[in-house]
């Protein structure tokens, strides 16, 4: 179990001013993903499309900046089939293909030094096979060449999202869980947290716990488009989506209403369908979006997207196999900043 003493102990090893965590639109060296998409996973009905979203994703991505997949090796024909020549890929074991949550989180430091932090990640609370998954953040850290950081906190880094200055957004039904940190306080995790990734200020939203296997991340509620200025779901079939638009305009915060789709193609439907808007990725120069076949609202967010990041181009992506599993465009890549 986890204590008071070992988590301030744990932070206690890094100075409170020495690491930050970038926010995603800085500028980025690389974006790291995982082609670890397994049958016995994902099901005889998704698995080649979800590999073709993986690659398609990837692709995309690589038309603005490096990037680099690690291979699962089993699957090292598709991979390559799929991959070869347009991304680095790199053999390595894998459990499945979500590099939000098993990739380390990368930090920098004085004198241009650059950590990487791994978050111990237990499969959103020992909910799936993981023991290869575990090891990600290490393998990732050293292929980087960056400074393994280490915390006896476990949650993912779908639980997190920086605006780069100082202030995050968490929401509490992932990592004040049972599952992941029995027995901690908000007041323990902000003092073992904050100084891992620079943090002066949380923001806390409530997000539901056991709606989808990740108790409700932060990825799927809130992201930061620039210091001050949120992207926030709206959903009316989840009414907490309400109330965490009243906290962040609370805090202050310039808030940017995405609305999830009603009518999206039916094709994957599935009770575990992330359809929402929210799930975007910010790369050099670009926006990875999802559209989900409802006209009206894929235009209306790709707007709302296109006058929020006027500088970026924004590209939607049919990626319905992976969205079917409860997954989006951010939740299975990683970004390494510059």
């Amino acid at each position: 179990m986890i204590t008071r003493r070992s988590l301030l102990l744990g932070a206690a090893a890094v100075p409170k001013s020495q690491w930050r965590m970038p926010g995603e639109s800085a500028p980025h060296k690389r974006t790291w993903m995982a082609f670890g998409a397994h049958q016995n996973i994902w099901g005889a009905r998704l698995i080649d499309e979800v590999q073709q979203n993986i690659a398609l994703i990837a692709k995309t991505i690589a038309k603005f900046e490096p990037v680099t997949v690690l291979v699962e090796p089993s699957l090292t024909l598709p991979a390559r089939r799929l991959l070869e020549g347009a991304v680095q890929l790199l053999v390595a074991p894998l459990d499945d293909l979500w590099a939000r949550d098993t990739a380390p989180l990368f930090v920098l430091g004085p004198n241009h030094t650059k950590a990487a932090l791994d978050l111990n990640f237990s499969a959103w609370g020992d909910k799936q096979s993981h023991y290869r998954d575990a090891e990600v953040a290490r393998f990732v850290a050293r292929k980087a060449n960056a400074q393994l950081l280490q915390t006896e906190l476990i949650l993912e880094g779908g639980c997190i999202e920086v605006d780069g200055h100082g202030t995050a957004i968490i929401a509490e039904s992932c990592v004040l869980n049972e599952n992941r940190n029995p027995g901690i306080s908000k007041a323990d995790f902000e003092q073992a947290i904050s100084p891992l990734l620079g943090l002066e200020k949380i923001i806390w939203l409530p997000g539901v716990k056991g709606r989808d296997l990740t108790d409700g991340q932060t990825g799927f509620y809130a992201r930061f488009a620039a210091p001050g200025v949120v992207l926030a779901g709206d959903d009316p079939l989840a009414p907490i989506t309400k109330q965490h638009l009243k906290i962040l305009k609370a805090a202050k915060l310039e808030v940017i209403p995405l609305t999830a789709p009603r009518k999206p193609r039916d094709r994957f439907q599935s009770r575990h369908l992330a359809a929402g808007y929210t799930g975007f990725y910010l790369c050099n120069g670009a926006v990875i979006a999802q559209e989900f076949g409802d006209a009206k609202a894929d235009k209306n967010a790709l707007s709302t997207l296109e006058k929020t990041f006027p500088g970026r181009q924004v590209i939607p992506l049919n990626c319905d196999a992976l969205a079917a599993g409860g997954g989006t465009v951010h939740c299975i890549t990683q970004q390494e900043p510059a």
